[in-house]
C-alpha cells in the first residue's frame, strides 16, 4: 500500500480527490491500493526538560545547562489520536510519499514521525507549490527521491534543537537571576524573539530620546509666460543641518524678504533625466505582509492567514510561506494557463488581459533566483470570486495585480530639475512628466509598488531653459519640526527583521548578512510577533507595536549576542549551510551547546541590572502590586496574594532612564511638515 503522508486534512483531501481515493476512514481516505493520510501540523515536538529527569521540574541555577545526551521528542497530548491513525498506517505502508509544505518545518512534520514510528519503508517526495487539480497532477508525475530533501529535515532539526537550547537554558538561568533581583515574572530568552524585541526596544528609545529642532523652509510661486510652477529656496549651508534643514530663522526671515522684494527668477541650469521602471516582482510572504500592512492595516498573522485560505481553501494562489519573489524560467510556458484562468475568473479583467503581452519576459522569470519556492502568483485554474471575503479579495487582487505587471512595458518617466537665481538666494524647481504609463496601468500609483517616485503625482514644469526670467507670484515661509521616528507597525518590523543587514554596524558582518534571510524566516516571523505580543513583551498602540515595560528589562539583562539582531542573522545563515551540505547537524548542535555552557558559567554568579517597574495600587485592598506572567502574558497581581486576589492590565510604559545613549536631535528620514 502506498502511503500519502500530507500535513493537514484540506491537503489530504485535496490530494485523495486528484487520487481517486474516495472513501472516507478514520483520519484517512482510501483507494485502490493508496491511502492518505494527514498530520495536524506536529503530532510530535521536544521533550521538556523534565523528560531528562524529575529533578529537572524545579528551576535551579545548579541544574544549568541542560544539554541532552540523547534527544527526546514525544507524542502532543491533543493530537494523540491521529498520531495513533499516522502510526498504524506507516506500520502496513509498503512505500511512503511525503506530501507535507514543501518547506524546512513541513519536513520535519513528516519526518520526526517517521522516526518515532520507525518506518523503514521506500520514501519518496511530493512537491508542491499550489493544491488546485492541475499543480497537484504535475507534482504527482514528477515524485522527488527521499534524498533530494532530507537536508531540510537536518536544517529544520538544528534550529528546533537550537531554540530548545537557548529557551530552555537561558530563559531558566534569567528568570532565576531576576528573582534573585526581585523581578517576579519569567524572562522568557528567545533565538529570534529577543532580537526581534531589541529592535522594538531600541526604536522606542530612540523616540523617547528624541530631541525635536526647528527648521523654516521657504516655497515659491513662479510664473513663466502665464504658466505657474513652484519651487523651493536652497538654504546656504552654513546655516543647514545634516539633512539639509535651515535651522536659523533670522537666516531663512532675510532670504524670505530678498525674494520678495527681487520679484524675479532667472534660470541657471536646467537637467533632464529619463527614467525606465521595471515592473514590481511578484511577492515574497514578507513583502505581502508589509504591504497589506500599510495599505489595509492588517495584522501580519491576518495576512498570513489570508494567504493561506487563498493557497488552501479557494486555490486562488499559490504557496504563501515563500522567500522567493522570483518565477522558475519553466513556467513562463504555463502564461497563456494563468491568463486564461484570471479572465474566467474576473471577466471584468478582459481589457487588461488584452492590453497585456503575453509573450513579454520580465526579470521575473530567473532560475537562479528562486530557491526551494517561487513567487506567490495565481493559480492555472479558475475558482469562485464571490467566495472571497472584503480582505481576501483585497490580497488576492495584490497578488494578481503583481502577476499581470510582468507583461506590461516599463513606467517611463521625464524628471525635470531646474536652478534658479532670485537675487543672491538659490530656487530648486523639480517637475516630472510621465512618457508611458506602462505597468502602472495595472497597479496604480500606489507608494508601496515601486520607488519613491511611484507616489507622486506628475507635476510638469513649464519650457524652462537656461537664462530664463520668471516672475515671483508669491514667497512663503513656513516653520516645521524634525520628527521622531515612527513606532514600527507589524508590518514595518517584519521588514526590518528581514533587512536586518542594515541595522548591523560591523562592515564584514553587514556585508556577510546582505543576502541571507534576515531574523526569522518567512514561515516564523508572523507567530514571532504573536508571541511577543501575548507574553506581553509587545503591545498594540493603534497599528503600532510598542515595547512593555518588562520588555526594557529583559533587553537591559540578556547578553548583548543574544539581543543582537546580527547574532540570529548568522545562525539562519548556518541553517541554511546545513540545508545545502556545507554543514552537519551534530556540527552545528555542538557549536551551540558549547556556546550555552559558556554564557551559563559566565553569568550563574551576575547580579542583573534589573529595575522594578513601580506597580499600581491594588484596587482591593491598597497594596502595591508585582508584574507577574500569566497563560495570557503579563497582568498586575496584588503582593498580598493569595491572601488578596487583587489584579489588573500591564499598560505599555516607555522607558529612557535605562539607555546610555546620548539624545538625538534630529532624524532626516523622520522630517515631516
Amino acid at each position: 500500500m502506498r502511503l500519502y503522508l500530507c500535513e493537514k486534512p484540506s491537503q489530504g483531501k485535496d490530494i485523495a480527490r486528484v487520487l481517486g481515493a474516495n472513501q472516507r476512514g478514520t483520519g484517512c481516505y482510501n483507494g485502490a491500493g493508496v491511502t492518505v493520510t494527514w498530520c495536524i501540523g506536529h503530532l510530535v515536538e521536544a521533550a521538556s526538560p523534565e523528560a531528562y529527569g524529575e529533578h529537572l521540574k524545579r528551576w535551579s541555577l545548579n541544574q544549568l545547562p541542560i544539554i541532552p545526551d540523547t534527544w527526546r521528542i514525544v507524542v502532543k497530548a491533543n493530537t494523540a489520536l491521529q498520531y495513533k491513525v499516522v502510526k498504524q498506517l506507516l506500520a502496513q505502508a509498503t512505500e511512503l510519499v511525503i506530501a507535507t509544505d514543501a518547506d524546512r518545518e513541513g519536513e520535519m512534520i513528516a519526518r520526526e514521525l517517521l522516526e518515532l514510528c520507525r518506518y523503514k519503508g521506500a520514501i519518496q517526495r511530493l512537491w508542491l507549490s499550489a493544491l488546485n487539480d492541475a499543480s497537484i497532477r504535475k507534482a504527482l508525475a514528477t515524485l522527488r527521491p527521499a534524498n533530494e530533501t532530507v537536508l531540510l529535515y537536518h536544517s529544520a532539526l538544528a534550529r528546533s534543537r537550537a531554540d530548545w537550547l537557548i529557551g530552555m537554558n537561558l530563559s531558566r538561568l534569567f528568570t532565576l537571576l531576576g528573582r534573585q533581583a526581585g523581578h517576579d515574572g519569567v524572562l522568557s530568552v528567545g533565538r529570534v524573539q529577543t532580537p526581534t524585541l531589541r529592535l522594538v526596544v531600541d526604536r522606542d528609545r530612540d523616540i523617547a530620546q528624541f530631541i525635536s529642532v526647528p527648521y523654516w523652509v521657504i516655497d515659491v510661486e513662479l510664473s513663466l509666460q502665464g504658466q505657474p510652477f513652484r519651487a523651493q529656496w536652497t538654504p546656504p549651508t552654513e546655516a543647514t543641518d545634516e539633512a539639509g534643514h535651515c535651522t536659523q530663522q533670522v537666516v531663512a526671515q532675510s532670504a524670505l524678504h530678498r525674494i520678495q522684494t527681487t520679484q524675479e527668477a532667472k534660470v541657471i541650469c536646467v537637467d533632464t533625466e529619463t527614467f525606465r521602471e521595471a515592473p514590481p516582482l511578484p511577492f515574497d510572504l514578507s513583502t505581502l505582509q508589509v504591504v497589506c500592512s500599510r495599505r489595509f492595516g492588517l495584522d501580519v498573522q491576518d495576512t498570513l492567514d489570508i494567504a493561506q485560505s487563498l493557497y488552501e481553501t479557494h486555490k486562488a494562489t499559490t504557496y504563501p510561506r515563500s522567500d522567493s519573489e522570483y518565477l522558475p524560467e519553466s513556467m513562463f510556458a504555463e502564461v497563456s494557463m494563468v491568463m486564461n484562468s484570471l479572465l474566467a475568473t474576473d471577466p471584468s479583467l478582459q481589457p487588461l488581459i488584452s492590453a497585456a503581452d503575453w509573450t513579454q519576459r520580465s526579470r521575473a522569470w530567473n532560475d537562479s533566483k528562486v530557491s526551494a519556492h517561487h513567487g506567490i502568483i495565481p493559480t492555472l485554474e479558475p475558482f469562485r470570486l464571490e467566495a472571497l471575503s472584503e480582505n481576501e479579495r483585497a490580497v488576492y487582487e495584490l497578488i494578481r495585480g503583481h502577476y499581470l505587471a510582468q507583461f506590461f512595458p516599463h513606467h517611463e518617466f521625464d524628471r525635470t530639475n531646474a536652478l534658479l537665481a532670485c537675487g543672491h538666494e538659490s530656487l530648486r524647481a523639480t517637475g516630472k512628466q510621465i512618457i508611458v504609463s506602462g505597468w502602472h496601468r495595472v497597479l496604480g500609483n500606489a507608494p508601496d509598488v515601486s520607488d519613491e517616485e511611484s507616489g507622486k503625482r506628475s507635476h510638469v514644469l513649464p519650457a524652462v531653459v537656461p537664462d530664463t526670467c520668471c516672475s515671483v507670484q508669491q514667497a512663503e515661509m513656513t516653520a516645521l519640526k524634525t520628527l521622531p521616528p515612527k513606532s514600527f507597525t507589524q508590518g514595518e518590523l517584519i521588514k526590518a527583521m528581514k533587512g536586518v543587514a542594515k541595522l548591523v554596524i560591523d562592515p564584514r558582518l553587514k556585508q556577510k548578512l546582505k543576502d541571507t534571510t534576515g531574523i526569522g524566516t518567512e514561515a516564523t516571523r508572523a507567530n514571532i510577533i504573536n508571541s511577543l505580543l501575548k507574553r506581553g513583551y509587545q503591545v498594540k498602540k493603534g497599528r503600532s507595536v510598542r515595547a512593555s515595560e518588562t520588555a526594557f528589562t529583559l533587553i537591559d539583562a540578556v547578553p548583548a549576542a543574544i539581543a543582537d539582531p546580527g547574532t540570529t542573522a548568522i545562525w539562519e545563515q548556518a541553517l541554511d549551510m546545513i540545508e545545502t551540505g556545507e554543514m552537519t547537524l551534530d556540527e552545528f548542535i555542538t557549536k551551540q551547546a558549547h556556546w550555552i555552557t559558556q554564557l551559563v558559567e559566565h553569568y550563574r554568579t551576575s547580579t542583573l541590572p534589573i529595575r522594578i517597574p513601580d506597580g499600581p495600587t491594588c484596587p482591593l485592598c491598597g497594596a502595591t502590586m508585582r508584574q507577574r506572567s500569566g497563560k495570557n502574558g503579563l497582568f498586575w497581581s496584588c503582593s498580598r496574594y493569595p491572601e488578596c486576589k487583587g489584579t489588573l492590565p500591564v499598560e505599555a510604559k516607555t522607558r529612557s532612564s535605562s539607555s546610555s545613549r546620548k539624545p538625538r536631535r534630529s532624524n532626516p528620514r523622520g522630517t515631516e511638515r
